[in-house]
């Protein structure tokens, strides 16, 4: 155990210093649009591995395994069904969302309703970021506690500080240049851990009579899932949809081919990576007999591994931590700075704003992960908030041409004052509701009626014709338009 650690230990000072190293090689940022788009200058497939990257982070690697676990391949629907889902629309919206030529949802929002309806979706955008910002954090709490034998306080701090550091100072290109390297080290990494821990395991042969003998008939049967995680689904799938840091991707691509090219990319890289990581719980139920503490991952890395390559897997799962946390941080800062805050005088005070931005949200997130140390519990949060109050208005803005300023802003109130509602019930208050907490129900009940309300206050209210017109042309559902740069 203590090998393992100062294996560990040292190697997350040489991967830091690495990263490090390659932030400060990299072109420097000039503008505002390198910092947060690298000047839409990357190909493709450097974008689609920071797409996989960005999505494949705490929830992916630790608690899927764990859920594992105990529902076997029905785990799948937890993390894996929403991402395909996802992505599936991305494939579908992609050109759209490049062609339009506003870099951010919140001058997207502008231009097809009002500066108020921008300022509003923007500010619920930046409280999903940054809440998901702290779910990696309390992961990468967990993860390095178990493994350095930190307190869960300064593993936090650790984790944070270095994503901190490089993202301040990289900008975007820093965030998709170290993503590849963390990629790499991730994808080693999770082969690893599955190949070790299957192979003890016995395979699915070992996994099926194991299962057998405890009487889990539906372990081995992915649709078992479906029904316990459609919550998840629905909520998960709707919000990382309209997900921010992925429209900052789509934005950032060359072209709105290179954007439809890097959402396939994805879609089917994300397959066999989620299928890995729930198999590798599955092999934890043969190994263990009860869930270990820290979780299956960390568990199978300390007992069925040697130091050297535990502290290799350390480093792997410490970068999809990482490569979601930076990618969270840096759209945060950067929906604050072009957003939300009225622009500097300057291209070198924006940038310099910029990277105080990023500050400021990494402190916000960090106070949340240290009063709320669970990642479900964070993400659902952030999530909630995002599809009750944001999915209709964004989405519909692109297809509905009645759709209008006053029916946007109704939209998004009703669907975080359902959200808040649901917040204070969940927090003891005794309030009238005839919908299961955290249930499927709640999440379409709730996008029903933001979705309601948006159609029916359009309805009663002047439209805005030419706006909307102008808008969908651009993203190409209405007449055909040269997109701008």
């Amino acid at each position: 155990m203590n090998l393992l650690r100062i294996f560990s230990l040292a190697g997350l000072v040489l991967y830091f210093a690495a990263l490090l190293l390659a932030v400060m090689r990299e072109k420097k940022n000039q503008t505002v649009l390198d910092y947060f788009f690298a000047g839409r200058s990357l190909p493709y497939w450097a974008l689609s591995i920071t797409f996989i990257a960005s999505w494949w982070g705490a929830g992916s690697a630790l608690s899927t395994a764990d859920l594992a676990y105990d529902d076997g391949l029905g785990a799948f629907w937890y993390y894996g069904v929403p991402v395909l889902l996802s992505t599936f629309l991305m494939i579908l919206c992609a050109k759209g969302i490049r062609r339009v030529g506003y870099l951010t949802q919140g001058r997207m929002m502008a231009a097809r309703y009002s500066d108020k309806t921008a300022k509003i979706l923007s500010l619920l955008v930046l409280v999903f970021m940054v809440f998901n910002a702290a779910s990696q954090m309390v992961g990468i709490g967990d993860f390095f506690g178990t493994y350095l034998g930190l307190p869960y306080e300064g593993a936090v701090l650790a984790g944070t500080l270095i994503v901190l550091i490089y993202s301040m100072f990289g900008g975007f290109r820093g965030v998709v240049l170290t993503d590849i390297i963390q990629f790499v080290l991730l994808l080693i990494s999770a082969v690893l851990v599955f190949a070790v821990g299957f192979s003890k395991a016995g395979g699915l042969e070992g996994i099926r009579q194991a299962a057998q003998t405890a009487g889990k008939t539906g372990f081995l049967d992915m649709g078992a899932g479906a029904s316990k995680y459609s919550m998840y689904v629905i909520t998960f799938g709707c919000a990382w949809m309209i997900q921010a840091n992925v429209w900052q991707r789509i934005s950032a691509a060359r072209s709105d081919k290179d954007a439809r090219k890097m959402t396939v990319m994805s879609f089917f890289a994300y397959i066999p990576l989620y299928l890995i990581v729930v198999l590798t719980g599955m092999a934890g139920f043969v190994l263990y007999p009860s869930l270990p503490k820290g979780g299956v991952v960390t568990a199978i890395v300390m007992d069925y591994m040697s130091p050297v390559l535990g502290a290799l897997v350390f480093i792997g799962i410490s970068a999809a931590i990482m490569s979601t946390m930076d990618s969270l941080l840096n759209t945060a800062s950067m929906t604050l700075v072009l957003d939300l805050l009225p622009p500097a005088e300057s291209e070198e005070k924006q940038l310099a704003r910029s990277r105080m931005a990023t500050l400021g949200v990494t402190a916000a997130a960090l106070v949340i992960s240290m009063g709320i140390r669970s990642i479900l519990k964070i993400s659902w949060m952030a999530s909630d908030i995002i599809t009750t109050g944001v999915f209709v208005p964004l989405i519909m803005g692109f297809f509905w041409r009645r759709g209008n300023t006053a029916g946007a802003i109704a939209s998004m109130l009703t669907g975080f004052a359902y959200c808040i509602y649901n917040l204070l019930i969940s927090l003891g208050l005794p309030l009238p509701s005839f919908w299961q907490a955290q249930s499927a129900q709640q999440v379409v009940l709730g996008v029903g009626l933001s979705f309601a309300v948006y159609v029916c206050v359009s309805l009663l209210t002047p439209p805005e014709t030419e706006k909307a017109r102008n808008f969908m042309s651009l993203a190409g559902f209405g007449r055909e338009k040269e997109s701008k740069d």
